[in-house]
């Protein structure tokens, strides 16, 4: 693997200094500001990325019990861990005690730090069988749901990521976060919008620093966290234990680094600039092409995989409309690969430039 420019690593080193080791109960991060998981972005390449740059752990996309118990292939490989990665859990999702029992002993095999289970997913497919957010409106058969995963884990802490409930009149995080307490949970992760809210509007923050303040156990708090002042403003003054970033860092690859810059201009005491330019991205994107080829090397995965997140980074930056398109039409990796370099060189230092309004609100975090 090529390192970064001395340049950029200077840049990464100086701001990472700046975070603080924490313990969620008994599991040690780098840093309050983790990866959030998100489906069919957060596989090991990506999690490896968002670690060299700064994120204090990760969290993996969700992953079916079901298809770990009847031994999927496509499922079994989601499991998948680097062994340069710290701080990982994997993140389970079902709604059957034998089935999230053995799909623990399968995921602690691969030596994550933690399992998650999934119990904020608001996706319809995933809902009606009775998983997800669908968990929330059942407390009791939740309870049973973690219990059989605690005594299948031992050892190895157990976590959950919910939301604030089903719906306006359904809100019952807290009475989760005790239950989650009483059945050996380590931490709870709650994205501040209910199941109904999807990804619109905006996350209740009053209700998730009220709920940080009154819960037993450490709460991390998720939702709207996708600009560096945000992210800076909300880490200063937050009763959360930690914070998890979603969609933010897909279009903000540095946003866990830029969090602890002092100000949106800070310079070094050198006078060179602490900020992320458009020629950075082109060493980004080519590391994560690395690490894309270790999990693969089908071409076709690795260009839908590549586009994708070379179409977000362009996001904010000049001409990115029009680059986009020829992104998408182009079919051939090397000529994408060439493509982005000429793109992302010729801006030089630039810096992006863009709204604080979410990003990709359809859906991931």
């Amino acid at each position: 693997m090529t390192p970064f420019s001395p340049k950029l690593q200077h840049k990464i080193n100086i701001l990472a200094s700046r975070r603080q080791k924490i313990k969620l109960g008994s599991i040690p991060f780098e840093s309050p500001l983790l990866l959030a998981p998100m489906a069919s972005i957060c596989d090991a390449p990506f999690r490896l990325l968002m670690q060299d740059l700064g994120a204090g752990g990760s969290v993996s996309e969700l992953i079916s019990a079901d298809g770990i118990f009847y031994k999927n292939k496509k499922t079994q490989d989601m499991l998948t861990i680097f062994p340069e990665e710290k701080n990982i859990g994997l993140q389970l999702f079902g709604d059957e005690a034998e089935k999230l029992a053995y799909a623990c002993e399968v995921a602690a095999s691969h030596n994550p730090s933690f399992v998650d289970l999934n119990l904020g997913c608001p996706v319809k497919k995933v809902v009606q069988k009775g998983s997800g957010s669908a968990l929330l409106r059942k407390p009791k058969e939740l309870e049973i749901l973690l219990l059989a995963m605690k005594q299948a884990l031992g050892p190895m802490p157990l976590t959950i990521k919910i939301r604030l409930g089903w719906d306006d009149s359904e809100i019952n995080a807290d009475e989760i976060a005790k239950l989650a307490y009483d059945c050996g949970v380590e931490f709870v992760a709650v994205h501040g919008r209910t199941r109904e809210q999807q990804y619109s509007g905006l996350a209740n923050w009053d209700y998730l620093e009220g709920l940080a303040k009154m819960a037993p156990l450490p709460i991390i708090g998720n939702g709207d966290l996708h600009h560096e002042e945000l992210v800076r403003n909300r880490l200063q003054k937050t009763n959360c234990d930690a914070l998890m970033l979603a969609r933010g860092p897909l279009r903000s690859p540095f946003l866990f680094l830029e969090s602890y810059k002092k100000n949106l201009h800070e310079k070094t005491l050198t006078g060179e600039s602490l900020s992320f330019h458009a020629s950075d991205y082109v060493e980004i994107i080519q590391r994560y092409f690395h690490y894309l080829t270790r999990s693969s090397s089908n071409e076709n995965y690795l260009q839908i995989q590549l586009r994708k997140m070379i179409v977000w980074y362009s996001s904010g930056l000049k001409n990115s409309v029009q680059f986009r398109s020829k992104v998408f039409t182009t079919q051939n990796l090397s000529e994408l690969m060439e493509m982005t370099q000429e793109f992302f060189s010729s801006l030089g230092e630039t810096e992006k430039r863009f709204d604080e309004k979410p990003f990709m609100t359809s859906g991931h975090g």
